[in-house]
């Protein structure tokens, strides 16, 4: 297993360079000053776009291109982002734990909440607990996140003020301000639990539950009609019946052993579905105006901010990289009989 963990992050390069590739290339059906106006940081330097280009190489043939702009990525430059008004390395630093506070509190109900619905209405199939479900299924999966988001957020924060918008209140927004509340992490429930400020804890909880509740019913629903469907067709597997017949507990026989083998779907989909919750923050960010990685990239695009959206990218591939190895090792953990030495 360390040998295989070894040989997926060596592999991690290999698919940044390929990534990197592409959105370079891509970047080519731009003209000179058009990509030029990406480098700009000052209004000297946009009155005289020539010197830019010259000092970029953007006239230059495309592997010349590439190779200075490799260049100064291993060397930590990803260039300036004009939308956040600082480098693109600092605003990844600054925006990516938004991002992943808001990820990761929405992946405990869509995987928790959607394993145990989906494996209540496997076990009580056609009964009403299963209708209800399926109903649920249906409804999440039909509707728009940016419909959801907005309805929700006109009927609780619009019509009664309930939870609110943003990352956290403008009163402690000032206090962080101010240097009154350190930020560690700039993950705001942990950073208020290390300044020992309960009020800040409980107010980031609050303007984590619509963005976190948006985000996760589509997905949930998801989740739920495969660990359904799963569990149904694991059910009907011989060795279930053969448990049964020699007098196995029918609790242990769907919980340990029927549901553990139907997780390996659910593994394959949840994988998969990380990457949507990280595009479903660009919409959710929005409507909500949460600052974090996907109102940054929604913002760098439609500006062209092209050292952003670069930037972007490439988190991104990483962390699908990371997701796709880490449910790898989740199929080793839910079935002993994969191994991968």
């Amino acid at each position: 297993m360390f040998a295989f963990i070894i040989r997926r992050l060596l592999a991690l390069p290999v698919v940044l360079f390929a990534v990197s590739l592409v959105i370079v290339g891509l970047l080519q059906l731009l003209s000179p000053t058009q990509r030029a106006s990406a480098f700009v940081t000052s209004p000297q330097q946009a009155r005289n776009l020539d010197a830019v280009i010259e000092a970029r190489g953007l006239d230059q043939p495309f592997p010349v291109q590439y190779w200075s702009w490799l260049t100064a990525v291993a060397e930590g430059n990803l260039g300036y982002s004009r939308t956040a008004s600082m480098p693109v390395m600092e605003a990844i630093g600054r925006f990516l734990p938004a991002t992943a506070e808001l990820t990761l509190f929405s992946i405990i109900p869509v995987i928790g909440f959607g394993i145990w619905l989906g494996t209540q209405a496997a076990l009580r199939r056609n009964t009403i607990v299963d209708q209800i479900s399926r109903v649920i299924a249906i409804i999440g999966w039909s509707l728009p996140t940016f419909v959801f988001g907005i309805w929700i957020l006109s009927w609780l924060y619009g019509g009664y003020g309930w939870f609110g918008i943003g990352r956290i209140s403008n009163e402690l927004q000032v206090a962080i301000a101010e240097g009154s509340i350190v930020q560690y992490t700039r993950f705001m429930t942990l950073d208020a639990i290390l300044n020992g400020r309960w009020d800040m804890f409980v107010d980031a909880l609050m303007h984590l539950v619509l963005p976190v509740v948006t985000l996760s019913a589509v997905v949930t629903a998801q989740i739920m009609r495969v660990m359904r469907g799963s569990l149904l067709e694991a059910l009907s597997q011989d060795y279930v019946r053969t448990a049964r017949a020699k007098g196995l507990e029918q609790r242990a026989i769907n919980l340990k052993h029927a549901r553990r083998n139907a997780l390996i779907p659910v593994l394959t989909l949840s994988g998969l579905l990380i990457a949507t919750l990280l595009n479903g923050t660009v919409v959710v960010e929005t409507i909500f105006n949460y600052r974090g990685l996907g109102l940054w990239f929604a913002t760098a695009a439609v500006q062209l901010d092209i050292p952003a959206v670069v930037g972007y990218g490439l988190v991104v591939a990483v962390i699908i990289v990371v997701v796709n190895l880490l449910v790898d090792i989740g199929y080793a953990v839910v079935d002993p009989r994969i191994r991968y030495d």
